[in-house]
């Protein structure tokens, strides 16, 4: 196992497993039309590629046996407006493809964000998350985080995700 920063090389393979672990964790929250704009927009290499060029965006690569398992986006700083905190991090993306669960990655990958995000200061770290993800839900209270919120995640002009604001303050 092994954590890797990624960096603009990576573009074309964070579009490939980014748009599978997507797919895997939402492709049913939304009419199959939907989904598809919503990956041909977000899951692509240019769109990768744009993102890794701001320096707000961190990415992480995991992986097992030298195959990627998944990979974290964070930014340092992102306050939101049901958080007292100023010094926080958003947790933008975590994401373990299906055949890496159950062998813990998910809980290094997440632990190694945390970790940087107090190395930067940070009073804690938020995210959203689909309500009906019961499984990352079950994850993340474990972890201590709370429900300060809700938020309608955009998935198209006429879709939206009913999501909870977490937080979990160090």
């Amino acid at each position: 196992m092994k954590i890797v920063k990624a960096t603009t090389e990576d573009s074309k393979l964070l579009s490939e497993i980014g748009k599978e672990a997507f797919l895997q964790a939402h492709g049913k929250s939304a009419p199959e039309k939907d989904i598809e704009a919503f990956t041909a927009k977000y899951y692509t290499e240019t769109a990768f590629y744009e993102e890794l060029n701001n320096p707000d965006n961190i990415y992480y690569l995991i992986y097992s046996d030298d195959r990627v398992a998944g990979y974290s986006k964070i930014a340092f700083n992102q306050t939101h407006p049901n958080i007292p905190e100023k010094n926080i991090t958003k947790l933008d993306r975590i994401y373990l493809l299906q055949e890496f669960h159950g062998q813990n990655l998910g809980t290094i990958l997440f632990n190694h964000n945390v970790a940087l995000s107090k190395k930067e200061n940070q009073l804690g770290i938020w995210l959203y998350v689909w309500t009906e993800n019961e499984k990352a839900l079950r994850f993340y209270k474990k972890s201590g985080f709370i429900i300060v919120g809700s938020h309608a995640y955009q998935i198209s002009e006429t879709h939206t995700n009913p999501n909870h604001v977490l937080f979990l303050k160090y």
